[in-house]
């Protein structure tokens, strides 16, 4: 039993190590992450074949490449951030993130803006652990809310798109509404097409021929990053003190973000962006401060309760988890009593979080002490240059042309002051469509 803790330890270290990693290079997206590790999954079983020899079954080894992956998600949510704040380089999960990041990035506060998030992202695994029996028998036996709900699970949906436009608002009346709406459905249009179109990758490796990363790259990735180029910020000098934030609202806000984010766990296309909104349309102030810290929250909020969610209604709900599905035997939670393997997954989450807390915080500091020095529109070329060359030996020619159609639709939301979230029309509008069986 001591020996399959320590293994656990150990592939949680260095699937939250390649999670940070993973992290700190703006436009890999977690799903990806996962089916990459998923297809060295071989490599790594046979790597750790001797362990057979000291009593460790083929079985546990694979358990041991899940808990990898599911570390590298945990740890990926606390670092992505990073880029956020200081390049303008988002995932889907951080995007709405640039704009409260960057004010306080161009304040001098990009430092504290790590640390908030940091805060916010630990706090949302704190709640998790600490609802987890409720939030098994509310969504599981007796209650079995995702049962009550499955059948109205499009009308929610849709009910979720609809709030999400309806809320945009500016001084010209109702013109954000209708530009919201047409970049949903346009959004919607392109997934349509996108996520059916072969990609093959020129390096011959299956796993990483998917649609989702030049969308999701190109929606999400390089419209900061090319608006930032073409403005060219003065960057001031970064202060590593932190200034006095209340702890009510903080607390509030991981609360909020960590609801909301369970929630987006087990609906369907849903993200964390779109949990963002919903949480931050529930509370009263707005602060840059607290949307850092409530958009950090959902985000781990929504990848600690998808492995929840996982166990309770024997679905995947993000890519971590369908590769996950892939290496182990699914057992229902319906009792009490956990299974075991659910036991080892979130004993891989806590020290996951606890790794990438610290982590995120000294990596934060060394950002903010060495910012300054960093020629920042140069940076930002180099990032748009890597993204683009991963993008073509990912996927291919097909990919760089979906890359360029995602960009443009991105480019629409920052020119016309929209939400962002609103492209995850690609998600939304395919899935809505297919469960009302059209």
């Amino acid at each position: 039993m001591l020996a399959e803790l320590f293994l656990i330890l150990l592939f949680a270290l260095l699937g939250t190590l390649f999670g940070i990693l993973t992290g700190l290079i703006p436009g890999i997206h977690t799903n990806n992450v996962a089916l990459i590790l998923l297809s060295l999954s071989p490599a790594f079983i046979a790597g750790f074949g001797f362990l057979v020899a000291f009593g460790v079954s083929p079985e546990f080894i694979m358990l041991l490449v899940a808990v990898m992956i599911l570390s590298c998600a945990i740890a990926d949510t606390f670092a992505d951030f990073i880029p956020a704040i200081f390049l303008g380089a988002p995932d889907d999960d951080t995007a709405l993130s640039i704009l409260p990041a960057h004010s306080m990035l161009l304040d001098g506060r990009g430092y504290e803006a790590t640390v908030l998030s940091a805060v916010g992202s630990f706090g949302a695994i704190i709640f998790g652990f600490a609802l987890l029996l409720p939030f098994r028998f509310i969504m599981g036996e007796p209650v079995s809310l995702y049962v009550l709900l499955r059948n109205w699970m499009v009308f929610i949906l849709i009910g979720i798109s609809a709030l999400l436009i309806l809320t945009e608002h500016d001084e010209f009346g109702h013109r954000s509404i209708l530009i919201a709406t047409f970049l949903f459905l346009l959004s919607g249009v392109f997934g349509f097409i996108v996520l059916d179109m072969p990609m093959s990758s020129p390096l011959g490796v299956a796993a990483l021929s998917s649609a989702l990363f030049p969308a999701l790259t190109g929606l999400f990735g390089l419209p900061t990053l090319l608006l930032s180029v073409s403005s060219a910020p003065e960057i001031p000098e970064q202060k590593t003190e932190m200034r006095k934030i209340s702890k009510k609202e903080t607390t509030a806000s991981i609360l909020s973000g960590s609801i909301f984010g369970s929630i987006m766990g087990f609906l369907p296309g849903v993200t964390s962006a779109q949990g963002t909104v919903m949480s931050m349309l529930a509370r009263r102030k707005k602060g840059n401060e607290q949307v850092v810290v409530t958009l950090s929250s959902v985000n781990t909020a929504n990848a600690f309760f998808v492995l929840v969610t996982f166990f309770l209604i024997m679905r995947p709900r993000s890519g971590a988890m369908i590769a996950v599905q892939q290496l182990i035997p699914l057992e229902a939670w319906d009792g009490i009593l956990m299974p075991l393997n659910l036991v080892y997954l979130l004993l891989a989450v806590l020290v996951s979080a606890a790794v990438s807390f610290f982590a995120t915080i000294w990596l934060g500091r060394r950002f903010a002490q060495a910012f300054r020095k960093i020629p920042y529109a140069k940076l930002n070329v180099t990032i748009i240059t890597f993204l683009v060359v991963l993008v073509f030996a990912f996927t291919g020619f097909v990919g760089l042309l979906a890359l360029l159609v995602a960009t443009c639709i991105g480019l629409i939301a920052p020119m016309y002051g929209v939400r962002r979230s609103h492209c995850m029309g690609v998600l939304l509008l395919p899935v809505i469509v297919r469960m009302m069986g059209v």
